[in-house]
């Protein structure tokens, strides 16, 4: 917890800790939406998916070109650029007139928001380098309360009755924030680096800790969409528990981001991810028990798991010797979206042709092949 603290003391902390929020306040203020959209602009589910991967295809677009962007700008400053972009477009698919204009108006959208989740993680990891401090663990905390802040805010939509005024509104006091906190991070730049002509020796730690991004994103995105199917039909759970499993995963989420700092301080990062893909690996155990109750605990632990090994993954990505931590940042980001929107889908393929079961029997597989990547990782040094 004393990255907490640290966050929650000193403002050079707790500024980008805020545009981490600010991420998921914006997303998940739209995506309470998005039924309303569907039915204002008469799309069906296929139009819908769509339009919903134009957000994709935007945050793919800016991959390749934001680590450049950043370091002309100065990750500070760029940073900054981030939170007026994703502020402005943030508005544009709720206004949306029709359908190929929600299209644009989404590509620009998730543009904005792959340059400031790179640009962010990028200067998190730049302070942390200048102070000797670690707090990338519980600012990705502050992205799940982020997530918190949306749900409380959802019991406003009967009393506002407007989704263009909801997110206005929203728009504005998150900017605010972002405001008045802003000069303690805009005159950060990424500090120089000795870089070495490109080799296979350089890009192999790269690789491994892509593919561990993209099964840990991938794996986070199937629990968020196949949670609950999962107890509902492999367990048997009663309506009311079958959201149990996403709560207790999202619970456990957020505290382990909190501690995960503290705990990286003292083990180091490759650890720490072989720590939480061990455990996550006896969450997809204990979830494979078809046992409601089990399930649920299961759940929990995946949650636990999985809190730990994102943040440690942009960490060393923004560390590996000879690489831009942009570009580092930038290599996990693009293979960990890619995770989370192909995961989910390759799992229900898998459901559909064979049982649920096995596509969890297939992530405790992954959780077990990242588990075994962090010893080799681990031996070369990286950590």
């Amino acid at each position: 917890m004393k990255s907490l603290w640290l966050i929650l003391s000193n403002p050079r902390y707790f500024a980008p800790a805020w545009v981490f929020t600010s991420i998921n306040v914006w997303f998940g203020t739209w995506a309470i939406y998005i039924p309303t959209v569907k039915e204002e602009l008469g799309i069906d589910k296929a139009d819908l998916g769509i339009a919903l991967f134009c957000l994709s295809l935007g945050v793919f677009t800016i991959f390749p070109v934001a680590s450049k962007l950043i370091n002309r700008l100065g990750v500070g400053r760029a940073c900054w650029f981030g939170v007026v972009a994703v502020s402005l477009t943030a508005m544009l698919p709720l206004m949306a007139p029709n359908y190929y204009l929600l299209m644009a108006a989404l590509y620009l959208f998730g543009a904005g928001n792959g340059f400031i989740d790179i640009a962010i993680n990028t200067l998190v990891t730049e302070i942390e380098k200048e102070d000797n401090q670690n707090f990338m663990s519980a600012a990705h905390g502050f992205f799940s309360l982020g997530g918190i802040l949306v749900g409380l805010g959802s019991f406003l939509i009967s009393v506002i009755g407007n989704p263009i005024v909801h997110m206005g509104i929203t728009v504005v006091l998150v900017f605010i924030v972002n405001l008045y906190f802003r000069k303690h991070y805009m005159h950060i730049v990424a500090a120089p680096v000795e870089k070495e002509p490109f080799s296979l020796k350089l890009f192999k730690p790269l690789l491994l800790l892509g593919i561990i991004g993209f099964v840990s994103f991938g794996s986070e995105g199937a629990i968020v969409d196949w949670s609950g199917l999962y107890l509902k039909e492999m367990t048997m759970a009663p309506e009311m528990l079958i959201g149990a499993g996403f709560l207790a995963f999202s619970t456990t989420m957020t505290l382990g981001r909190f501690l995960g700092d503290g705990i990286s301080a003292k083990i180091g990062p490759i650890k720490l991810v072989g720590l939480g893909a061990f455990i996550a690996a006896i969450g997809f155990v204990l979830v494979l028990t078809q046992h409601t109750l089990w399930s649920i605990v299961g759940f929990a632990f995946n949650g636990l798991g999985f809190s730990v090994i994102v943040p440690e993954l942009f960490r060393i990505g923004g560390n590996v010797k000879g690489v831009d931590s942009s570009q580092g940042v930038a290599f996990i980001a693009g293979s960990g979206y890619m995770g989370f929107l192909l995961g989910p889908v390759i799992l229900g393929f898998i459901a559909e042709k064979a049982s649920l079961n096995y596509s969890f029997i297939l992530l405790l597989c992954l959780a077990l092949m990242v588990f075994g990547i962090t010893f080799f990782l681990g031996r070369r040094g990286k950590g």
